[in-house]
């Protein structure tokens, strides 16, 4: 039996769980509450953090480092630290100066929970405290692989990654984009962070070149596919099961893959590319890498 549209497929679902409930309580340890003058910024941090999410970019994170043996703490400390990143983009994505979202999972937006400083304040220290964690020995004993780990991430996350995205994403919305535009966006704003993911593991456990080569190309196309799907939802996607609005970016006039490519082609490209990024996998030996291919299916076959 097919598994259902709107879940992952129950083995893929239940190591999920299982590693979202790992990176939750290991954030909830390192957002503490306190009585200190400066603790409505870490209530503000932990509202913006442990507010639900699935987790899904320490999930790459931790696969790709089992493929290569690495230990789980150290693993799971890169996820978190990504974790933290992807929040801080969250929060400032909906500020009423970028995506001005009023929910976010469901729940207010933080500037709606809080205050817009506050939650401008939140992100940055979340964005800090994510290099914080890679920097730490805790993470490994080898102090070129957190060079390496904070220069990857730092890369992803900045004017040629995440944040370079975001303003491209911006002047979507006064510009008409073309498809190779919007494909340039699409691959700083969310693919990158992606990248990272899958490559970390190799990182952590000085992979050869060539797994790295692998993880990387996967990684491409699995992220591509990613915002068409999402690019989708935006269309076609229920606000009740999303935990936020849909028809944000078609309000907003912003270039999507479903826009320039209608919603029938993004749908075949999705498909496409989720194939292709199964066929990089190959060069590891059966078994290694399964959830990377059942996390290939899920980014297809999703609904939130």
């Amino acid at each position: 039996m097919a598994p259902s549209p709107r879940q992952a497929s129950p083995e893929l679902q239940q190591v999920m769980d299982e590693c979202r409930e790992k990176i939750n309580k290991t954030l909830e340890k390192m957002l503490t509450k306190g009585d200190w003058a400066e603790a409505p910024l870490w209530d503000a941090m932990r509202y913006g953090v442990l507010n639900g999410g699935k987790r899904l970019r320490p999930f790459l994170v931790m696969q790709g480092a089992k493929i290569f043996g690495v230990d789980e703490y150290r693993a799971r400390r890169v996820g978190v630290a990504v974790e933290l990143l992807h929040s801080y983009s969250l929060i400032h994505d909906d500020l009423p100066a970028m995506d001005d979202a009023d929910t976010r999972r469901g729940k207010p937006s933080v500037h709606k929970a809080y205050d817009e400083a506050t939650a401008i304040l939140a992100g940055d220290a979340l964005l800090t405290l994510a290099f914080e964690v890679l920097s730490a020995p805790e993470t490994h004993e080898d102090p070129r692989v957190r060079i390496e780990l904070v220069s990857e991430l730092a890369s992803a996350a900045g004017g040629h990654g995440m944040v370079g995205g975001q303003m491209l994403d911006l002047l979507g919305e006064q510009e008409e984009f073309d498809i190779g535009t919007i494909s340039r966006l699409q691959r700083l704003k969310t693919g990158k962070l992606i990248a990272f993911c899958c490559e970390a593991g190799a990182i952590l456990g000085k992979a050869n070149p060539a797994h790295r080569q692998a993880l990387r190309n996967y990684a491409h196309d699995l992220g591509m596919a990613f915002q068409m799907t999402d690019d989708l939802l935006d269309i076609t996607g229920n606000p009740a099961e999303m935990g936020k609005d849909a028809g944000k970016d078609e309000d907003a006039g912003k270039a999507t893959f479903v826009s320039a490519m209608g919603v029938e082609a993004a749908q075949s490209r999705a498909q496409m590319l989720c194939q292709q990024a199964k066929s990089h996998l190959k060069i590891f030996d059966y078994g290694r890498a399964d959830m990377l291919h059942h996390v290939a299916d899920y980014v297809l076959q999703r609904r939130v």
